[in-house]
């Protein structure tokens, strides 16, 4: 029984992440840049299940994509090549935390 529970708490919770994905212009995202609350999630990831992950403190997954380089701070040098290609990123909100991710072509 507690297990269905918290299994529908995940399912909600994933759900309502999801629905809060978007597709976003990086010139937009430039307050949080220089807040220094973007994080660039690698595309062999999935930015919804990575989301979920923050909003769940799963700190030992966390911890081992920051540590291979698949959750990253966004660079200055990506901030650049992004504002003069005029990227539209992924995005979700995972306060502080906005995750972003290229979008695939």
């Amino acid at each position: 029984m507690i297990e269905e529970l918290q299994k529908q708490d995940r399912d909600l919770i994933r759900a309502k992440i999801d629905s809060e994905t978007a597709k976003i212009p990086w010139q937009e995202m430039q307050r949080f840049f220089a807040a220094g609350n973007t994080l660039l999630v690698a595309t062999d990831l999935d930015l919804v299940d990575v989301a979920c992950a923050f909003h769940q403190d799963e700190v030992n997954i966390v911890k081992s994509w920051t540590d291979d380089g698949r959750v990253a701070a966004v660079t200055d040098e990506q901030a650049r090549d992004w504002i003069d290609k005029d990227t539209r990123l992924w995005a979700v909100v995972v306060k502080p935390w906005v995750l972003l991710q290229i979008i695939a072509q």
